[in-house]
């Protein structure tokens, strides 16, 4: 009986001390009767919940300051609050800082067209519609050239070359015997007589002038009454010479070439663009380069002519630009790198608004006017 009741009082006891214990539990979680953490106790749990991290690689977050592992650079405190505030906000959120370290410059967000960068190379190149032949009308021998080497400036009407020819002097002596029959057909009172000499006179002259004589030449043969066995042939344009293909003494044919004048105040820049960029090409687009020659420099062009065949060997195709050249700083063979901005409307459609409505030649496509009309060329 005994062991029964001292079991029977240490259940008891052990039932009471459960109770005690599950009522102090109770009253403690209840709210206003805990007590206030200390003013140490909340700076340490400060310091242990501050998360330090890199501005350069924002996947490092350490518990304490220091350098960054990967990059070495300071770590900086990480904001508690800034990830989540800013994954709902659709925002970027980084501290003064970082943004500093980090160099990030910002602008405002603007409606506007798309562009796409065209790079091309090329080089300069005579305009072939600025290039004149100075040729012998008449067969003959170059007596003189009075340009004895090439790359000098002439200018249109300048002497070029003094060539003697039998076959123009026996052309000069049909004009003066025109002119003597009509003469002395003057008082004549056949009328047909008359009229047939100023016809034989009217078509001396015009051989004459198809031969190469000037208007002026050919008066200063009829004052003077007598026949020149040699002529001077003058510059039909100026220009450069960029050729001279005769020498002094060499009898030429009808036809054959003595100089060539190339006229440098406008020059060609063809370029090489690749098949897969020919989308964003347009003719008028205007086309921005720079030449080796002149850096810093930026010259202006414009597309006039895209050839219509592919190169095979370099998967390219030649853009021609047309390029005022009035200073003459650009010369033909200099090396040009080139940039096109095309702007790509809906549909990637490239713009051109400057040609709506223009009218443009197929021959000549440089020639573009407000409406239509024929070809100046």
């Amino acid at each position: 009986m005994n062991k029964r009741k001292k079991m029977v009082i240490w259940i008891i006891v052990a039932i009471l001390l459960l109770a005690i214990a599950f009522f102090a539990g109770y009253i403690l979680r209840t709210p206003g009767t805990q007590h206030p953490p200390s003013a140490a106790e909340s700076e340490t749990e400060a310091e242990e919940a501050t998360v330090w991290t890199c501005s350069m690689h924002p996947q490092i977050k350490l518990p304490e300051p220091g350098q960054c592992p990967i990059c070495h650079m300071d770590l900086i405190p990480l904001e508690s609050g800034s990830a989540e505030e800013g994954a709902g906000m659709r925002e970027l959120t980084i501290t003064e800082n970082a943004a500093k370290l980090m160099e990030i410059d910002t602008a405002p967000v603007q409606r506007r067209f798309v562009t796409a960068n065209v790079r091309m190379v090329g080089k300069i190149d005579y305009d072939e519609t600025r290039v004149s032949y100075i040729t012998a009308w008449v067969p003959g021998r170059l007596d003189r050239l009075f340009v004895d080497y090439t790359g000098v400036p002439v200018k249109k009407g300048d002497h070029m070359v003094y060539l003697y020819s039998p076959e123009l002097l026996s052309a000069q002596e049909e004009l003066l015997q025109a002119l003597k029959t009509v003469e002395n057909l003057k008082n004549s009172e056949v009328q047909v007589m008359r009229e047939t000499a100023r016809s034989t006179v009217e078509a001396a002259r015009a051989k004459l002038s198809l031969w190469g004589l000037t208007s002026e030449q050919i008066e200063e043969i009829e004052e003077r009454g007598t026949a020149d066995d040699n002529i001077t042939i003058y510059a039909p344009t100026g220009g450069i010479v960029i050729h001279k293909n005769a020498q002094e003494g060499m009898y030429v044919d009808t036809g054959t070439r003595i100089y060539t004048i190339a006229d440098l105040s406008q020059v060609w820049v063809n370029l090489d663009a690749y098949e897969s960029d020919l989308a964003w090409l347009r003719y008028g687009q205007k086309v921005e380069f720079r030449a080796e020659a002149y850096p810093g420099e930026i010259f202006t062009g414009t597309i006039s002519f895209i050839h219509p065949v592919l190169n095979v060997a370099t998967r390219t195709v030649k853009v021609r630009l047309n390029v005022p050249n009035e200073n003459g700083h650009l010369k033909p063979g200099m090396f040009v790198r080139a940039t096109a901005e095309a702007r790509v409307a809906t549909a990637g459609r490239v713009m051109d608004p400057s040609l709506a409505g223009k009218w443009i030649c197929p021959m000549h496509p440089s020639i573009v006017k407000d409406g239509s009309g024929s070809c100046d060329i």
